[in-house]
């Protein structure tokens, strides 16, 4: 069955700046754009995926570093009948969205 919701994360450009280094404009959609969207959004406080549910934030942050996106993982305790440890994600990098694909 054909999906009748629109595409709201086609494919967007984005230049990332690292400090000293020469930006770089990269090519992102899906979910990785999602992510990386919500980590410009929090800004220092960063993201984890118990306030930013997503099913794979550690996939995400792979395929965005990969692209010379700066993004710090920190172990976080959490409480409750399945305590234990989350990551918390936050992005280093300046990043400014540059364009957006418009679909036909």
């Amino acid at each position: 069955m054909k999906s009748t919701k629109p595409n709201c994360w086609g494919k967007a450009q984005f230049e990332i700046c690292n400090g000293s280094v020469e930006p770089e404009i990269i090519t992102v959609s899906g979910r990785d754009r999602w992510a990386l969207e919500c980590l410009v959004a929090v800004g220092s406080k960063g993201c984890t995926p118990i306030d930013t549910p997503g099913p794979r934030w550690s996939g995400y942050v792979f395929n965005l570093r990969e692209l010379s996106v700066i993004i710090t993982t920190i172990t976080e305790p959490h409480s409750g009948p399945f305590s234990g440890t989350h990551a918390r994600y936050v992005l280093h990098s300046k990043v400014i969205r540059v364009s957006v694909e418009v679909a036909a």
